[in-house]
């Protein structure tokens, strides 16, 4: 009986994975600057939907939506002060569902229409974000509050971590936070 080596079987393996290809090394090439994208808009251009991605994935993707943004007159009539009313228009847009591009895309929601909602409304205050609806919100899905609370937190704080609540015709869902 033969006894081999195996150091001496590995040898030729060794000898051929060093050797290379053939490509000679080079220098680093400097041609600019990295690429930057945008990825989220400032208040000024729009804001962020959250709409759920196509099954089975059933994530949340977020959509750049413009919105306009009006200065407003006060109620007591002293003066016009900037509204951040694009806030409410974003929730507003986020009932309304995709657009035909969004859902051509497979983009789909989880909340109701908008035809039984009057306006919602956004406040900031100090224990965080409150969206007021005149719908029903205990029965919404867990994605669906979701989109509430992601869509909520970036109309108003540019999605900074903060508490949302959902204020609906049957409760309060939250304090939660946005889980992307």
């Amino acid at each position: 009986m033969r006894r081999v080596r195996l150091p001496a079987l590995l040898l030729p393996l060794v000898v051929v994975a060093t050797g290379g290809c053939g490509i000679q090394e080079t220098e680093i090439v400097e041609v600019g600057d990295p690429a930057t994208v945008a990825v989220a808009p400032g208040r000024e251009q729009g804001t962020l939907l959250y709409f759920v991605s196509p099954p089975p994935a059933k994530r949340l993707m977020p959509v750049v939506r413009p919105v306009d943004l009006t200065v407003h007159d006060r109620p007591d009539g002293t003066g016009a002060v900037r509204a951040w009313r694009g806030s409410d228009k974003a929730i507003a847009m986020l009932f309304d569902g995709p657009d035909e591009a969004e859902t051509a895309a497979g983009l789909r929601t989880e909340l109701p229409h908008a035809d039984a909602m009057s306006t919602p409304s956004l406040t900031l205050g100090p224990d965080g974000v409150l969206v007021r609806l005149s719908t029903p919100v205990g029965e919404l899905s867990g994605i669906a509050r979701q989109q509430l609370i992601c869509t909520a937190a970036q109309a108003l704080t540019s999605g900074r971590a903060v508490a949302v609540r959902v204020s609906g015709t049957d409760g309060t869902i939250g304090p939660a936070h946005c889980s992307l």
